[in-house]
């Protein structure tokens, strides 16, 4: 086991760890520590504790000190300067004629680079534009190209359910998402009701995706031969937060569909299956990442 604390550089950003060396930090505290970039500002979310060595990547980067007064100032100056660098990048983009759309700029610490993040449909050409940036700020320019994820990420917003986004409010990562989720939920595969603000399939698909493995995994799903107490049938439906099913019984005349409890039945043949529409799933895939 390797002592770490957790460290996170952007509100919902990814948590990352670093050597606390003999400093003892708690949560919340700032700190200035060392990355790939060079020196940082960032907040512990989690001090102090105790990781397998397999989830570290090494070498671990250390904390070099708590933050002081001169380092919160330093950083709130960092946040005004990167207004002032938007606006001329935006000045800058518009001179050049370039199709890309600027998403944040951001300082390091120490001032030694300055990133433009920035959005396009495709490959921009922009090399006299960071000619004309590092010439006006005398230091090294960076274009990071995100995706629409990221974008949605870092602009934020209301999602179709009312809060706020996810990803820019509570997700340090993003978690891989597909459409097999949606159907295994029994959702809709309409894509205007499965896709967020991004136009990719929903986060939050993720989030209850392990209890609805469980409940298929346990229950008997559409096609699954099973003995009821009116007699055996076929499960025509599945309701998996219900646990109930509709069985057509062997010996019903007419099509009309019996309820029962799952727990109230006996599984004779077990099958998997979901309702879902007619839509065919190929259509879709163009939501996933």
């Amino acid at each position: 086991m390797i002592k770490v604390v957790e460290v996170r550089f952007k509100r919902a950003g990814k948590i990352y760890y670093f050597d606390p060396m003999y400093l003892i930090i708690e949560e919340g505290t700032h700190v200035i520590v060392e990355t790939a970039r060079g020196i940082e500002y960032g907040e512990v979310v989690m001090g102090n504790i105790e990781v397998p060595e397999q989830s570290i990547i090494a070498p671990l980067k250390s904390v070099l000190r708590v933050s002081t007064p001169e380092d919160d100032l330093q950083y709130a100056e960092n946040l005004k300067k990167a207004k002032i660098a938007h606006d001329t990048c935006l000045e800058k983009i518009i001179k050049h004629s370039l199709d890309m759309k600027l998403i944040d700029v951001e300082y390091t610490f120490d001032n030694n680079k300055v990133l433009f993040y920035f959005t396009a449909d495709g490959r921009v050409d922009f090399r006299e534009l960071v000619k004309d940036l590092a010439s006006v700020f005398k230091t090294r320019i960076e274009l990071r190209q995100l995706g629409v994820r990221d974008e949605a990420k870092a602009i934020g917003g209301i999602g179709i359910c009312g809060r706020v986004f996810c990803c820019a409010s509570c997700l340090g990562d993003f978690q891989p998402v597909s459409i097999k989720m949606a159907k295994e939920q029994g959702l809709s595969l309409n894509p205007t009701k499965i896709s967020g603000t991004c136009g990719r399939l929903m986060c939050c698909l993720k989030f209850e995706q392990d209890a609805y493995e469980e409940a298929i995994a346990r229950l008997p799903g559409a096609g699954s031969i099973v003995e009821t107490i009116d007699g055996q049938g076929v499960v025509m439906e599945c309701n998996l937060l219900r646990e109930t099913i509709k069985v057509k019984l062997d010996k019903a005349t007419e099509p009309k569909f019996s309820s029962y409890k799952c727990d109230a039945v006996k599984i004779i043949k077990r099958e998997v299956g979901f309702n879902t529409t007619d839509i065919p799933v190929e259509s879709l895939k163009v939501l996933e990442d």
